[in-house]
C-alpha cells in the first residue's frame, strides 16, 4: 500500500518539494530558475489533478496521469504517419492517398519491383485483360448523357465527379478549388445540401444541386420548400442537374448537422438559417411521404427548372421501399432522370458510430439491386445511374461499371487532392489543411490556384489510368465494362467473375412471369406505391 502511494506520488511530491526548497536560493544561484519555474508550473498542475474530478487516472497519478491523455490525443497521427502499413484502410490506405496525391501533383503514380497487394488473399480484385488490347481513347470522351424522355435540357456527364460536399462543410477556399478544377477538367461539382454559395458561382463550373430535406436555398422561414425560390436558383445555367438527398452514406435515415459553431454569416444568407444555433436537416422530406409524392414531386422540379435533369441520391436501407418508388415510377408513369446510389463506406461529414458502422447498406450491394429493380421494369435504359462511395482510382470506377453504373463520385478522394491529410477532424472547425473549415486564418493556407490545378490533375490522371486499364481489356469507352470483365478471388484456389457472382436480372423480369432469387420476388411483392411501408411479404 504505502509503495504503491510513493510510486503513484514520488513525482508529484519530488517537484513540490524542489520548488519550496529552491525558492530561498534563487537569488545567488540563478542556474535555478529556469528548474524552480519547471517544478513550480508541474506542482500547481498535480495540485489541479488532485482537485478535478472528471478523470481518475489525473487523481490518483498527479502530473504523471497526464501523459495517457497527451499520448490519446495524438494517437491517430502517431498510427497513420508511424505505425499503419500501406494498405491499411483507416478509412483510406496510405497506399490509396499517395495515389491521389501523386496524380494531383501530376507525379509519376507507376510502383517498381511488382504489386504489394497479396492477390492469393481472399477478396483480391482483379481485370481481365485481353489477347488484342484496344488503343487507348482519349479519357475527353469519357462521358454519359444524362436527360430521360420527359427532360428537355439533358446534360453530358464526365464519367468521374465530384461528389456531394456543401459549403459549410468545406471551407470558402476548398469550395472555390474544386469549382474552378471541375470547371478546367468539364465535370461536374455537387453542392452538397448545403445550397448554391458565392464560392460555388465565383469559377462558373457545372454544378449539381443537392436539395436535401432542409431545402437549404429554397425554404421560406418554416423550412418547408419554397417553389419560387427553387426556380429561381435553377434558372441558372451554371445549375445543370438537380438532386434530391434522401439519404447520404456516412449517416442513412439520421439528417446532416451543421455545428453552430461552424455557421457564419455567409452560410447563414446561402443555407437561409439563423445563425447562433445547431443546422439541423430533418432526416426525412416534407414535401413528400410516399412513393407516388415523390414522382409527383421530381415532375414539379423539372418543370420548375426548365426541364433540366432531376433524380435523386440515396443509401439503400429497406430494400421494398426502393421497389415502391420503381412501382410509382410505373404506376404514375413519372420518371427520374437519374439515380445516385451511396454507399454506407461513404460520407465526408461526422456522424453516430453506430450509423457509421451498422447502418446502411454498401455501395456495390445498393447498386446492384437498384441496377436489377430498373432492367427488371425495362426502365434502364431511360434512367442513369451514379456510384459514390470510397472511390479515388481508375479501378474503384472500373469496378462499380461493372455492376451496373454509368458514372461515378468521388467526395474524398477530391479532398485528398486540394490537400486532406485525414486528420479526421472535419467537425471541429480546427482542420489543419483549411479543407473542412470556417476559420478565416487556417482556410487561407489552402492556396486556390494551385488547388484548383490539383483537382483538374487528378481528374485528368485518373481517367487516363482508366483509359489504360480498359484498352488492356480490350475496350474503348468504360460504357462497354461488364461484370464478366472483372474477378474475385474466393479462396486460395478458386477466383469467379463477377458474373458468376451476383445475380442480374433479365429485362422485364419483374414485370411478370417467373422472377429469378427468392429476395427479388419476395421485395417486389412486398413493395408498395402508395406508401413506403412494406405489404405482408
Amino acid at each position: 500500500m504505502n509503495l504503491s502511494l510513493l510510486s503513484r506520488y514520488a513525482f508529484f511530491a519530488f517537484c513540490v518539494a524542489f520548488t519550496l526548497l529552491s525558492l530561498p536560493f534563487l537569488g545567488s544561484h540563478e542556474w535555478l530558475w529556469p528548474l524552480t519555474v519547471l517544478t513550480g508550473v508541474l506542482s500547481l498542475i498535480g495540485v489541479n489533478d488532485l482537485l478535478q474530478t472528471r478523470q481518475a487516472v489525473r487523481r490518483n497519478y498527479p502530473i504523471l496521469g497526464n501523459i495517457r491523455y497527451l499520448v490519446e490525443g495524438i494517437r491517430p497521427e502517431i498510427r497513420q504517419y508511424l505505425l499503419e502499413g500501406d494498405d491499411d484502410r483507416l478509412p483510406f490506405s496510405r497506399a490509396q492517398r499517395s495515389l491521389v496525391y501523386a496524380r494531383a501533383k501530376n507525379e509519376t503514380a507507376d510502383k517498381p519491383f511488382g504489386t504489394l497487394s497479396d492477390v492469393y488473399q481472399n477478396g483480391f480484385e482483379f481485370i481481365g485483360h485481353s489477347m488484342l488490347p484496344a488503343d487507348h481513347s482519349d479519357p475527353a470522351g469519357f462521358r454519359v448523357n444524362v436527360g430521360g424522355p420527359q427532360c428537355t435540357q439533358p446534360y453530358s456527364a464526365s464519367v468521374f465527379n465530384i461528389s456531394a460536399m456543401s459549403f459549410g462543410s468545406l471551407s470558402a477556399n476548398a469550395i472555390r478549388a474544386l469549382n474552378q478544377g471541375a470547371k478546367m477538367g468539364g465535370f461536374y461539382h455537387d453542392t452538397g445540401e448545403g445550397s448554391i454559395s458565392p464560392y460555388h458561382r465565383e469559377n462558373g463550373g457545372d454544378l449539381v444541386w443537392e436539395l436535401g430535406s432542409g431545402y437549404f436555398g429554397c425554404r421560406t422561414e418554416d423550412g418547408v420548400f419554397d417553389p419560387e425560390r427553387f426556380a429561381e436558383q435553377a434558372a441558372n445555367p451554371q445549375v445543370k442537374m438537380i438532386e434530391i438527398k434522401l439519404s447520404q452514406g456516412a449517416k442513412p435515415g439520421h439528417g446532416g448537422i451543421l455545428p453552430k459553431h461552424k455557421i457564419t454569416r455567409e452560410i447563414s444568407l446561402t443555407r437561409g438559417v439563423p445563425m447562433g444555433c445547431d443546422c439541423i436537416s430533418p432526416a426525412r422530406h416534407s414535401a413528400f411521404s410516399t412513393p407516388i409524392e415523390m414522382m409527383n414531386f421530381i415532375a414539379r422540379l423539372r418543370e420548375l427548372s426548365g426541364g433540366k435533369p432531376v433524380g435523386f441520391k440515396l443509401c439503400l436501407g429497406h430494400p421494398w421501399e426502393f421497389m415502391g418508388i420503381a412501382k410509382a415510377m410505373l404506376e404514375t408513369g413519372i420518371l427520374p432522370d437519374f439515380i445516385v446510389i451511396d454507399g454506407k463506406e461513404g460520407g465526408t461529414g461526422a456522424a453516430p458510430l453506430e450509423f457509421t458502422d451498422h447502418i446502411g447498406v454498401p455501395l456495390r450491394e445498393g447498386l446492384l439491386f437498384v441496377h436489377n429493380t430498373l432492367v427488371g421494369l425495362n426502365l434502364r435504359d431511360k434512367i442513369r445511374l451514379g456510384a459514390s462511395g470510397k472511390i479515388v482510382s481508375a479501378f474503384d470506377i472500373a469496378s462499380v461499371m461493372a455492376l451496373g453504373a454509368d458514372w461515378a463520385n468521388s467526395a474524398r478522394g477530391f479532398m485528398f487532392a486540394i490537400g486532406c491529410i485525414q486528420s479526421q477532424s472535419c467537425h471541429t472547425n480546427k482542420c489543419p489543411t483549411g479543407v473542412a473549415t470556417q476559420d478565416k486564418l487556417r482556410q487561407r493556407a489552402l492556396v486556390v490556384p494551385d488547388k484548383a490545378q490539383r483537382v483538374y490533375n487528378f481528374h485528368r490522371n485518373t481517367l487516363k489510368a482508366l483509359s489504360e486499364m480498359i484498352a488492356a481489356a480490350g475496350l474503348s469507352h468504360p460504357s462497354q465494362i461488364e461484370a464478366r470483365h472483372l474477378v474475385r478471388r474466393m479462396s486460395a484456389s478458386e477466383i469467379k467473375l463477377y458474373s458468376q457472382l451476383h445475380v442480374f436480372l433479365q429485362p422485364g423480369e419483374l414485370l411478370g412471369g417467373e422472377i429469378s432469387g427468392e429476395f427479388y420476388r419476395r421485395m417486389w411483392h412486398m413493395a408498395r406505391a402508395d406508401s413506403f411501408d412494406a405489404s405482408p411479404a
